[in-house]
């Protein structure tokens, strides 16, 4: 297989597809029933067919597993379910082979309770040196029965356990992750020196996970709502760190994407700035819902809160995080939103997966870069997890009312006619999480002879996107259009127009129609919930 053309900047993240591997979930190579880079590298090739330029791999560090991997017990070893640093080593080198470039996690705001830090801090006692590094606080109340504070967690319940000694320790997600103190140098030097270990490896950047939560007020005063400022997201001091970890990079020519959720542009835009991280995560238009309106007020916005430190956009439809496309634009809301999961929520997936061939289209067109979930370009549904199955500590937490993520983490079906849809391989063990008995139609080897399929969709679409001097970075230009219809242009004449109405509209002028996310009407109009690339 010849390699990819490679991104046509030197700054080749302004307009990268990059590719995320959940590793658990994706393929696995001893047959144990758990994904790890022994599959990973056996399937690098669909990934260079497909036509991405990087993939950014989830955690794949030595963790017990509580939280997916983002309870980092050693970030120096591969936890052993996955493989070894040999391997991961491997897989970087053998993905530039192919032309793919690697992206790393990095979980800054905590480590997991089996990090040897913190059985130090445990064993140590109050008052030692080793807790603090940590948020080790007495409790409030007569005999320190009660927290330290009110702070709600990012997954339910409350953000402090108390240890047998009478102190309580913070963690703003689940208990076996516990928050690191970032005013302690240590926490300081050792990631750096994580960043260092890493880049000297071969890898091209690092998504940082929680990038806004890592600085907490010193005093841990109370929450207050609409506090400003907020005392654990976003605090000033937290662009410090970044801008040592810029310098960083630029040594070694790496990239850094940052999870950073904020409602407030001009604040969000601050980690933007030419000397902290080079590009964000966009969650605005991840949890847009499918409407014409909304959807162009978020481009307009994100171009707009990007555009004053000149970074580029980034877009995405689906994480490990969100339930799947297909499934989200096939309910009465097609919105996303943590708070508001449910179990039983009804969807038709024929109507969301025509709507996500459609945003599919639309998403690739933007200007900036894209991100794209393993098994999206499948078209995968969200899976109903039996409840005896479900591992996702939000689903707990929040006491059996959230159904968790799992049901977006999946592992991928490869084979449609393999046990286990060829995950494992021929003679695999059932996978850590239940395939649906009807995954077979979305197997990769079915969709490869489909040319109708959304995998065939996807690799035609990031074929032109790669050799269309048009897409990527650049301007976007609105064109009139019918209600329910958004259409733009981008450089070199390309125009997308995305059909939100109710029935079908004639096509602008055009030379050519380059690719449909599905047919058109016999009188060559656009059908409703279709996207069209068409050439000037």
């Amino acid at each position: 297989m010849a390699a990819p053309t490679p991104t046509r900047t030197t700054d080749w993240w302004r307009e990268a597809v990059i590719y995320q591997v959940y590793p658990r979930s994706f393929a696995d190579g001893d047959g144990d029933g758990t994904g790890d880079l022994a599959g990973v590298r056996a399937r690098l090739p669909h990934l260079a067919s497909l036509g991405v330029d990087a993939v950014w791999f989830t955690p794949w560090y030595a963790s017990p597993m509580v939280d997916g991997g983002y309870d980092v017990a050693d970030y120096r070893a591969i936890d052993p379910a996955f493989g070894t640093l040999d391997e991961a080593e491997k897989v970087i080198t053998e993905a530039a082979e192919l032309g793919l470039r690697v992206i790393v996690d990095i979980v800054p705001n905590h480590v997991s309770d089996q990090h040897a830090w913190f059985r130090e801090a445990l064993a140590a006692g109050p008052g030692s040196p080793a807790r603090t590094r940590f948020h080790f606080r007495p409790g409030r109340g007569e005999d320190g029965e009660l927290p330290p504070n009110d702070w709600p967690s990012q997954f339910s319940g409350s953000t402090w356990t108390r240890v047998p000694d009478g102190e309580w320790y913070l963690h703003l997600f689940t208990p076996e992750q516990p928050d690191l103190n970032w005013s302690h140098p240590d926490v300081r030097r050792e990631h750096e020196e994580v960043l260092r270990f890493w880049f000297e490896r071969g890898v091209a950047g690092v998504r940082i996970d929680s990038a806004a939560l890592l600085t907490k007020d010193p005093e841990l005063r109370d929450f207050t709502e609409g506090s400003d400022p907020h005392p654990y997201i976003d605090l000033d001091e937290i662009h410090d760190v970044y801008r040592s970890w810029r310098a960083i990079a630029d040594e070694y020519g790496a990239v850094f994407v940052g999870e950073v959720w904020l409602p407030d542009a001009e604040r969000f835009a601050r980690y933007l700035r030419p000397d902290e991280l080079h590009t964000a995560f966009n969650f605005n238009f991840l949890a847009c819902p499918w409407e014409p309106d909304r959807l162009r007020r978020t481009i307009d916005d994100t171009l707009a809160e990007h555009a004053p430190v000149h970074a580029p956009a980034t877009w995405v439809l689906c994480n490990h995080d969100v339930t799947r496309t297909a499934t989200r634009y096939g309910r009465t809301d097609t919105a996303f939103d943590f708070a508001a999961k449910r179990f039983g929520t009804p969807a038709d997936l024929e109507l969301g997966t025509r709507r996500a061939r459609a945003a599919a289209l639309l998403t690739l067109a933007l200007p900036g870069s894209v991100y794209l979930y393993q098994g999206e370009e499948l078209g995968l549904p969200e899976a109903d997890i039996p409840l005896d199955r479900i591992q996702d500590p939000m689903h707990f937490r929040s006491g059996g009312t959230d159904p968790g993520r799992d049901g977006c983490r999946v592992p991928i079906p490869w084979e449609a006619g393999a046990p286990a849809y060829g995950f494992g391989g021929d003679a695999g063990a059932e996978p850590w999480l239940p395939q649906p008995a009807d995954w077979a139609r979305y197997a990769v080897d079915r969709q490869s002879a489909d040319s109708d399929s959304m995998l065939a969709l996807y690799r035609t679409a990031l074929g032109l996107r790669r050799s269309e001097p048009g897409f990527g970075d650049g301007m976007l230009t609105w064109l009139p259009a019918p209600d329910g219809v958004l259409a733009f242009t981008r450089d070199s004449g390309l125009t997308c127009v995305v059909n939100l109405s109710d029935g079908s509209v004639q096509l602008p002028a055009h030379h050519t129609l380059l690719l449909a996310s599905g047919p058109l009407d016999p009188a060559g109009t656009l059908p409703t919930d279709t996207a069209a690339w068409l050439r000037a």
